[in-house]
């Protein structure tokens, strides 16, 4: 399993891990390499066996010497996988924030990006969606730190990464639920997992594909200006609005539902999840939190309006102050720009 993790020897890493098949094969491939690393782990609550994982993680974390960061998760009504990843994710931020990591490893595999495709598939998805997760992705954490998310096994198959355990006689445990078909995910997965013993490569090579497709419509628009959270982003044709917008939305922390796609491509204005402000005017779209009950001093509510700065990125801009001359300097600067010309 020859996965390059040469530039994490210089940083420092955050591993999520469960003690599942993958992140324990994660644990062993750092530890093989020297690769400094913490732990993050957290427990649900909803399964007797966690006790005993949460133990065995100890135990391991001890007897290697990491440091092990472990959160009990409240209980979550409705989407309990969506509200489940939004609050896991929100924990591994705070981490980074309070302990300074640069990078963020996931132990995402080549069976979890075909079981992400499937589901997309489901719902309706093009191929900026269909191709998924990413090897590598830049984020912020809510306090602007900026950290890197890596998922290096994301071209190994779950069966390429029990070989590898088996081989060297390490034990992991087995959640059942994941093939208890309980729920949509659980009952794709025998069917999934039969699909990439047979047809691995064929699948790798359509991730390729993808993957190729999606650098080819991210060609589309351009970050005209990114400032803690706020983002001002140049369409070069308005049919890639909403892919924009979620792209820099998920390096936010965000993802957009499907009806605030629509909302998006059809030209409005809205607020998506309560917090974040879009705002499209012609080629441009800005993207920041909004606030509400702050008070704007007349005379930069009239700065605002005669340079055109969207109504509802306002407060954000004056509480981070934020010179809206200067932001809109910088961005006539780089609409200016010809293509390649950095000066």
């Amino acid at each position: 399993m020859l996965t390059d993790f040469s530039s994490l020897h210089s940083s420092k890493n955050l591993l999520a891990f469960s003690y599942g098949v993958d992140s324990t094969a994660l644990f062993y491939l750092l530890s093989e390499r020297k690769v400094p690393f913490d732990l993050a782990m957290v427990d649900y609550g909803m399964r007797p066996e966690a006790a005993e994982e949460i133990a065995a993680a100890k135990a391991l974390a001890r007897r290697h010497g990491k440091r092990l960061h472990l959160a009990n998760a409240p209980q979550f009504d409705g989407d309990f996988e969506c509200r489940a990843r939004r609050w896991r994710y929100e924990y591994f931020e705070s981490l980074i924030e309070e302990f300074g990591y640069d990078t963020l490893l996931t132990a995402h595999q080549l069976d979890d990006r075909l079981e992400w495709l499937m589901m997309r598939l489901m719902r309706g998805a093009g191929a900026l969606e269909l191709a998924g997760m990413e090897a590598e992705s830049l984020r912020r954490t809510p306090g602007g730190k900026a950290y890197r998310l890596l998922r290096p096994l994301l071209e190994r198959s779950r069966e390429e990464i029990e070989a590898y355990l088996l081989e060297r006689g390490v034990e992991y445990f087995r959640d059942a639920s994941n093939f208890s078909g309980a729920n949509e995910r659980s009952r794709l997965r025998p069917l999934l997992s039969s699909m990439m013993q047979e047809h691995a490569r064929g699948i790798r090579r359509s991730f390729e594909y993808l993957e190729r497709d999606r650098e080819a419509i991210r060609s589309l628009w351009e970050t005209l200006h990114a400032q803690t959270e706020l983002r001002i982003l140049h369409l070069k044709t308005p049919s890639v609005a909403s892919r924009a917008a979620d792209a820099a939305l998920k390096e936010l922390g965000y993802l957009l539902s499907a009806a605030e796609r629509r909302r998006i491509d059809g030209g409005k204005s809205l607020v998506a999840g309560r917090h974040w402000a879009i705002e499209r005017s012609g080629e441009l779209l800005a993207i920041a939190p909004y606030l509400q009950g702050v008070t704007l001093p007349k005379a930069f509510r009239e700065q605002c309006r005669k340079l055109r700065i969207p109504p509802k990125i306002r407060p954000y801009l004056f509480r981070e102050g934020i010179d809206p001359e200067s932001l809109q300097r910088s961005i006539d600067r780089r609409e200016k720009t010809p293509p390649g010309d950095s000066s």
